[in-house]
């Protein structure tokens, strides 16, 4: 059926300057609108896929265009998209330095290693923007935020925002990044994302954790050394209200449903729930010293609290403000997160991850029910330590999440219901303390209005396949990707001179001097080159395991020569290698040539 107008519109993102044809290496958004051609009317809630693969010199996108629909929802291994609109990649926050960028082929049995960000400090908390376009990285012990393009996987700005930045919140329109300091002055800075400026607010003695209110009008900034919460008006970036709370706060949750903070202070092992928005204290819930961070569950009504030093979680009811469950949890409990199903419980001394079916607590008094999955060999608390980012999280398109364990070097891959994870990736020998996902696949931003953003590496011709399952729809389109100068001019840098053979004879004779020559040229324009030091040429017996180099003299313009004694009778090949012209031993062209015996003497 082809009843569904689909049109296309491809832009590069981030340019400087007027307007400019889509190049490679650029960041793209992809805009498919979507209409029905009778009524004009836009089709929304729709789930469209497309794909972009290159076309050959003599092939138009319509060419084939069904058929190369269903090799890429068939998921064929021998024709991968160049570029895939529906993917999504796993991004690790690592011990070092890095942040790991891997394709999780599951599909394929395998992981494809997309790029290692060098943030150029070791992160610890993280934020996505809300289109996916751009990531933000504290870099506590540099004083600064790191912004990395999700499209090129590049770092673009390392925004300086003061000392030890740590904990981040990004306002849910994506137009400022909040910014809790660790440092002696304390409070909080907040980055306008638009151009990276920065305002800083004083708010009392950290540390501090930070959650943004009321749909991001409020932010409440826990003061750890002066035991009190700030209240911050987002929109005028002031100071507003201290509210006191008798005990020294150490992390921080919201919940939409209730409009209630709860502040945990692991000292002194009470749980404070605040209202923002009339700046007053509502309840203090006393649990035990240790509690951990709080997890809002999905629907806002519950509260999680770990506490890896009683062994407990805790489970408090935003109707009523008090603990209403408790679970004897073994083996120091010491994360909360969540799928729309269960709660998972990551512990400290064990690698087996905890469940707690959501639909069977939140009533007084009954029992935790628990359930259990392994999520690697060792325990994650051998590996680096928790960051303040989530280690488990959902996996697009799946009832299923991912398991970051530092101590294997590994994330595990878990679908609910399974007895143990359905697959696995190395995280490239370092060790994940956080996991994220960039869902690449096409969402709807206006009514019929489906985009995402993409890179294409290459220049030449694109066909994009754009497919619809109901109305069943299958549209292809032409896209053309230019040559980036920039990407040129570095090519034609780093191409490696050229050499061609200089000698015409393929003959030689066994145990007698061999002369070669060799002339090398410009790569770009073919001027022969002059004056170079380090021509090394090779002769290597094939097959065998004899090999002579020798350094070559200059004998004319752009011509070098040496001469080898080729040992024995048999085939031979030369290649030649000069490190200052980028030219290595295996980019060298061969020659093949055959040596004779020695001919005979003639007897006396």
């Amino acid at each position: 059926m082809q009843g569904i107008a689909v049109e296309l519109q491809v832009a590069p993102v981030a340019v400087d300057g007027p307007a400019r044809p889509l190049r490679e290496g650029d960041s793209a958004a992809f805009r498919f609108q979507i209409a029905d051609p009778a009524t004009g009317h836009p089709v929304a809630g729709a789930y469209p896929s497309a794909w972009l693969d290159l076309l050959r010199d003599d092939e138009s996108a319509t060419d084939r265009c069904a058929a190369k629909v269903e090799q890429f929802i068939a998921g064929d291994l021998f024709s991968r998209p160049a570029v895939d609109l529906n993917a999504y990649y796993v991004l690790a926050l690592n011990q070092d330095a890095t942040l790991s960028v891997v394709d999780p082929l599951f599909g394929f049995g395998g992981t494809k290693l997309l790029a290692m960000v060098e943030l150029g400090s070791p992160g610890e908390d993280w934020a996505l923007a809300p289109d996916g376009s751009r990531l933000f990285v504290s870099l506590p012990a540099a004083g600064a935020v790191a912004v990395v393009d999700t499209a090129s996987w590049r770092v673009t700005s390392r925004v300086a925002v003061g000392p030890r930045p740590r904990r981040l919140a990004l306002s849910p329109d994506g137009a400022r990044l909040w910014v809790g300091l660790d440092g002696d002055e304390g409070g909080v800075a907040v980055v306008r994302t638009a151009d990276l400026t920065v305002a800083h607010i004083a708010t009392g003695g950290g540390p501090h954790d930070l959650t943004l209110a009321a749909d991001g009008r409020l932010a409440v900034v826990s003061n750890g050394a002066a035991g009190t919460l700030s209240i911050v008006d987002a929109d005028r970036l002031a100071k507003t209200a201290d509210v006191a709370l008798g005990a020294p706060p150490t992390a921080l949750a919201y919940s939409p449903l209730a409009r209630t903070v709860y502040a945990v202070s692991e000292e002194r092992g009470t749980i404070t729930a605040v209202d923002p928005e009339g700046r007053r204290v509502l309840a203090q819930i006393a649990a035990s010293p240790g509690v951990g961070a709080p997890r809002v569950a999905p629907g806002g009504r519950l509260v999680f609290l770990p506490n890896p030093r009683s062994n407990k979680v805790h489970i408090v009811d935003t109707a009523v403000n008090r603990i209403v469950q408790s679970a004897d949890v073994d083996s120091g409990p010491e994360e909360i997160e969540f799928s729309d199903n269960l709660a998972y419980v990551r512990r400290r001394d064990s690698e087996v991850v905890l469940m707690i079916p959501l639909e069977q607590v939140g009533v007084e008094g009954r029992p935790v029910p628990v359930v259990d999955f392994p999520a690697g060999q060792r325990p994650f608390g051998q590996g680096a330590p928790l960051a303040p980012a989530a280690s488990i999280v959902r996996a697009p398109g799946a009832t299923a999440v991912l398991v970051a364990n530092p101590a294997d070097r590994t994330i595990y891959y878990y679908k609910e219901g399974m007895a143990a994870p359905v697959g696995s990736f190395s995280n490239y020998d370092r060790q994940p303390r956080a996991v994220l996902v960039v869902d690449r696949s096409l969402k709807e931003r206006a009514p019929g209005r489906y985009e995402t953003l993409a890179g294409v590496d290459h220049p030449g011709r694109y066909r994009v396949s754009f497919f619809l399952d109901a109305p069943r729809t299958v549209r292809c389109f032409e896209l053309a990707v230019a040559v980036s100068p920039e990407r040129e001019a570095k090519r034609r840098r780093e191409r490696p001179v050229a050499v061609a053979p200089a000698f015409a004879e393929r003959t030689a004779v066994a145990g007698r001097p061999l002369r070669l020559r060799f002339r090398l040229t410009d790569p770009n324009d073919g001027k022969p080159l002059s004056g170079l030091t380090d021509v090394n040429v090779m002769l290597f017996q094939f097959p065998g395991n004899w090999q002579e180099r020798r350094w070559g003299r200059q004998v004319g313009d752009g011509v070098y020569e040496v001469e080898i004694v080729p040992p024995r009778p048999g085939e031979y090949r030369t290649a030649v290698e000069c490190r200052s012209g980028r030219l290595l031993f295996h980019q060298s062209p061969q020659v093949d040539l055959a040596v004779v015996p020695a001919p005979a003497k003639p007897s006396p």
